[in-house]
């Protein structure tokens, strides 16, 4: 690739962000020129601590100010990273911080389980050893998603669950809570937007290819969902479209079938890789373990022995007659 044609292309994924999300910092260009590869980095490492202490009487009046907070950071990292230096940038983020993620973690803990290999792991371990086509797939999505005004909507899934593995924020309805920048899909969206999850549902704020993404994302779990506009009360003091159904249609039809195409094979490879797909895996082990032995084969022993007025014993062994 030619000098010119790398400036351009640098030049563009710039723009696109610019145009995609909110610019809090009209001076992070001039900046960024300072930030070392190092600095730039340690944005993206997660957070060791999480404050889950707020009680009741201090939450409500403190969760739209730690949202607020998060999607400044969110934004602000993602703006770095897209405005530093081509030579600045880390080169495949996502392979140096996969270890971070929630999903890679649970991904080791399931393959530590399956004693019985009943998971197949060679595909799922080829593609987390070949995650860095993940930073390619945002890097050309990047690319052709057209400027948008950033919108927000609400996505609710089954369960009040968080499938997506957002960053949590204030209490929670029954999941445990996400540290920021500790999920591949955190990493993801944070490309196209900010997000969070509260209570029962996810907020999310940005492009609309970050909607679609999403709902690919449920889809090939089938997760039931159901998205609606973010109110223009949910987030205050940060810019953003509330929009109904038919202004989101708009929005979709902007979007050429090349760009479609590469956000559902970039929702298809995290939901391969997340958690809610690891859990299944995990259930079939239960099943498997719960059962292990010819249960037929012990009723049949059980019945014999009760007959007899013996007392039952477990050594499929034990004669019938």
């Amino acid at each position: 690739m030619t000098q010119s044609t790398s400036e351009s292309n640098n030049d563009s994924q710039q723009s696109a962000l610019v145009s995609h999300t909110l610019v809090h910092d009209r001076h992070s260009a001039t900046q960024n020129s300072s930030v070392d590869k190092t600095a730039l980095l340690a944005l993206f490492i997660t957070d060791t601590t999480i404050d889950t202490q707020l009680n009741d009487s201090e939450l409500a009046s403190s969760v739209v100010d730690q949202r607020l907070a998060l999607y400044h950071t969110q934004h602000q990292r993602t703006q770095q990273l897209y405005t530093v230096a081509a030579s600045t940038r880390p080169t495949y983020l996502v392979q140096t911080l996969k270890t971070q993620f929630a999903e890679y973690q649970h991904y080791l803990l399931a393959q530590n389980l399956d004693k019985r290999g009943l998971i197949d792991t060679q595909p799922l371990e080829r593609l987390w050893q070949q995650l860095h086509v993940v930073d390619d797939i945002v890097a050309d999505i990047v690319r052709h998603m057209p400027a948008q005004q950033p919108a927000g909507w609400q996505l609710t899934s089954q369960d009040g669950q968080n499938p997506l593995r957002l960053p949590t924020i204030g209490k929670l309805k029954s999941s445990k809570p996400i540290a920021d920048k500790a999920s591949l899909n955190n990493y993801v969206l944070s490309h196209f937007g900010v997000s969070s999850f509260t209570y029962d549902r996810g907020y999310y704020i940005g492009h609309v290819v970050g909607y679609l993404f999403s709902c690919y994302f449920c889809a090939h779990l089938s997760v039931s969902y159901n998205v609606t506009a973010l109110s223009e009360q949910a987030v205050s003091a940060y810019e953003y479209a509330s929009l109904e159904t038919p202004h989101m249609v708009r929005l979709l039809q902007g979007l050429d079938g090349y760009c479609k195409k590469r956000i559902y094979q970039l929702a298809v490879i995290c939901a391969r890789l997340s958690v809610y797909a690891t859990d299944k895996r995990i259930e079939k082990m239960l099943i498997a373990e719960v059962n292990d032995f010819d249960k037929k084969l012990q009723q049949q022993h059980l019945d014999v022995l009760l007959l007899q007025g013996m007392m039952p014993e477990s050594n499929d062994s034990t004669p019938l007659f």
